[in-house]
């Protein structure tokens, strides 16, 4: 291995584009961290010359990953959820190669997990809690039994992701055994429905009611980076504008279904004014932060 980092080392080093490069071996033979191959490479280039690109290679009989990425590519990364594996390797890769320090930033970054960062994974990680968990309501409704359970189960896993970032750990490192420690509850409904000797259905439905309790008490402290958006400014704000939003952009949730919830929670409220293009037959729906809620 030594050999593959000094090579790699000296490959990126001179690199005016390259601002880090991190490696990771894969410890195991069936680990997917890094999709079975021996080891990752990281390269990370400046935001001008964006890339997001993988590359197979082997080194003295060793079969190596190159994922490329730009610096907000990274970013989305980090606040999006998009790739999980990400803070593993910056938390467990060895640093080849850092210009001006920006790797060791970034992994001391995650290793204190700052307000935006817990905030922009809570709202990612509630978006798609409440997602699966509406579909599997309906799954159940329709009488598809697997279906409820397959989305259920993922709901429970949003659902134990956002207890672990409200206590400051990163949900992507061993969830159910951390999980287990810090809230035995939610690790007993995840043996109710995965081990219990009741029913399919019996067992979907009694998860149900606890997610049914975490959507009603999870919503407001998981919609914090929303709220803050919309208070910024005294005009309600378009969905388009949410969308484009920097600290929304980049994170990949069902904005529309989070408003409708929202609005129906009377957290915030729905204006309906003039459309820019004047068409006053067709109203569109802006949002604001309701003025009795002070979040």
């Amino acid at each position: 291995m030594k050999h593959i980092k000094a090579y790699i080392a000296k490959s990126y080093q001179d690199e005016p584009s390259v601002i880090g490069v991190a490696v990771i071996e894969n410890p195991y033979p069936y680990n997917p961290l890094i999709d079975g191959l021996d080891s990752l490479v990281l390269v990370v280039v400046q935001e001008d010359h964006p890339r997001n690109e993988t590359e197979h290679i082997q080194i003295a009989g060793k079969r190596v990953m190159i994922r490329m990425i730009d610096s907000n590519g990274l970013a989305e990364w980090l606040s999006g959820g998009e790739n999980r594996n990400i803070i593993e390797w910056l938390v467990r890769g060895e640093i080849l190669v850092d210009r001006d320090g920006y790797l060791s930033n970034v992994r001391e970054r995650i290793l204190q997990f700052p307000d935006s960062m817990r905030e922009q994974k809570q709202f990612t990680e509630f978006a798609g809690f409440l997602r699966t968990y509406l579909q599997a309501k309906q799954d159940l409704l329709d009488n598809n039994l697997l279906d409820a359970y397959s989305h259920i189960l993922t709901a429970l896993n949003h659902w134990a992701h956002i207890v672990l970032i409200e206590e400051g750990r990163h949900p992507e490192l061993t969830v159910w055994k951390q999980l287990r420690r810090v809230h035995p509850g939610i690790y007993k409904l995840y043996e109710e429905l995965t081990v219990s000797p009741e029913t399919l259905e019996q067992r979907v439905q009694l998860v149900m009611l606890g997610c049914e309790f975490s959507v009603m008490t999870k919503m407001k402290t998981s919609c914090v980076l929303l709220f803050n958006i919309l208070k910024s400014r005294e005009e309600p704000w378009s969905i388009a504008e949410l969308q484009s939003h920097p600290s929304i952009h980049v994170l990949h949730v069902d904005l529309s279904l989070i408003l409708q919830k929202l609005v129906m929670r009377e957290y915030i409220r729905e204006v309906a004014v003039i459309h820019e293009h004047g068409d006053v037959g067709a109203l569109e729906l802006r949002y604001m932060m309701n003025d009795h809620n002070s979040v």
